[in-house]
């Protein structure tokens, strides 16, 4: 791996390799030897590395002079089990992946500085600092969602940015609606998913640029899979898959999926522009047209109707007494 994807806390490659080993061959036992050779260890070694695997929370079962197995392949997010899903993308060379740390975008950001290439992608199974718009935090339980931060690099303006958290939202949504027809699926300007009023995904996107060039582009995703209930005040607030739908859901299959569909949409941007994204975000979205908004802005809270969106992605709002507002950086919550 690269020199410069090396971060403290990062998994082990042998933690890795071992957990696709065991993860490709779901209830067959493989022997000691066998481990010991595919991961370049001695026989005596092998235990102790199925232990460090245990420790992190995957189920490996010993068979007293057999082996080991999984009952099941495990819905970890290791790049062992993404890289190959992910050949023929920029996202499959460039895989970091943590059980825990304190946030994917921290992660990523440092690599971006670092000098990693675009298309890196940071994975985390659980967040300890996770972090959302406006400095609020990120609900990042323990393997039940997808923390994730992608590093790009686009020959783009710093203007151009924001487009990327509404590029970013599709891919969510688009990968969402390939797994299940899920009612009351919806994009709210300019980062969230939901489902009905709660939330269901977020986008944070940050950015290191000059005045006339960007250097690179941290897109921070997180979506609620597998959570069984939210602790207050976000028990009415957010949603995930599993309480949509009643039943657990392959993290690793939706993060695949979302990379897809984020690969897609990335090149058509940067060979097209803007105007697929803005008018793909206006036809999917409740919020782009006709809906009434309550907006806070600062200091400034005001209600209006939705007016559609500028060509480079920014929200517009007819306010009470008529007049049109372009609304750049601001909460936006559903007012009727």
């Amino acid at each position: 791996m690269a020199r410069t994807l090396a971060l403290p806390g990062m998994t082990e490659p042998r933690v890795d390799r071992l957990i696709t080993l065991l993860a490709s061959r779901p209830m067959l036992i493989l022997s000691g030897a066998r481990i010991a050779r595919e991961l370049g260890l001695s026989r005596q070694a092998v235990w102790r590395w199925v232990e460090k695997v245990r420790a992190l929370g995957v189920h490996v079962r010993g068979h007293p002079g057999a082996g080991y197995r999984v009952e099941q392949a495990p819905d970890v997010l290791v790049p062992g089990l993404l890289r190959p899903r992910l050949r023929g993308t920029r996202f499959a060379r460039h895989i970091v992946h943590f059980f825990r740390t304190a946030s994917t975008n921290d992660a990523a950001f440092e690599l971006g500085w670092r000098g990693a290439p675009e298309g890196t992608v940071v994975v985390a199974e659980e967040q300890t600092a996770g972090r959302g718009r406006a400095g609020r935090s990120w609900y990042s339980e323990k393997a039940t969602g997808i923390y994730t931060s992608i590093l790009l690099r686009p020959p783009l303006p710093p203007a151009r940015a924001p487009l990327l958290t509404l590029l970013a939202g599709l891919a969510v949504r688009d990968a969402i609606a390939s797994l299940v027809d899920l009612p009351g699926l919806d994009l709210r300007w300019p980062n969230d998913v939901l489902v009905g009023p709660r939330k269901l995904a977020g986008i944070l996107t940050e950015m290191q640029a000059a005045a006339d060039r960007i250097h690179f582009v941290v897109v921070g995703i997180g979506v609620n899979v597998n959570q069984s209930a939210f602790p207050p005040p976000l028990a009415g607030l957010a949603t995930s898959l599993r309480l949509e739908t009643g039943r657990p859901w392959s993290r690793l299959e939706l993060l695949v999926r979302l990379l897809q569909y984020l690969e897609r949409d990335y090149n058509r941007f940067l060979s097209e522009g803007a105007e697929f994204v803005v008018e793909r975000f206006r036809r999917l979205s409740s919020y782009a047209r006709g809906r009434r908004v309550r907006i806070r802005s600062g200091q400034e809270e005001f209600t209006g109707t939705t007016a559609g969106l500028d060509p480079a992605g920014w929200l517009r709002v007819r306010r009470e007494g008529g007049r049109i507002e372009t609304v750049i950086a601001a909460d936006v919550e559903a007012a009727d």
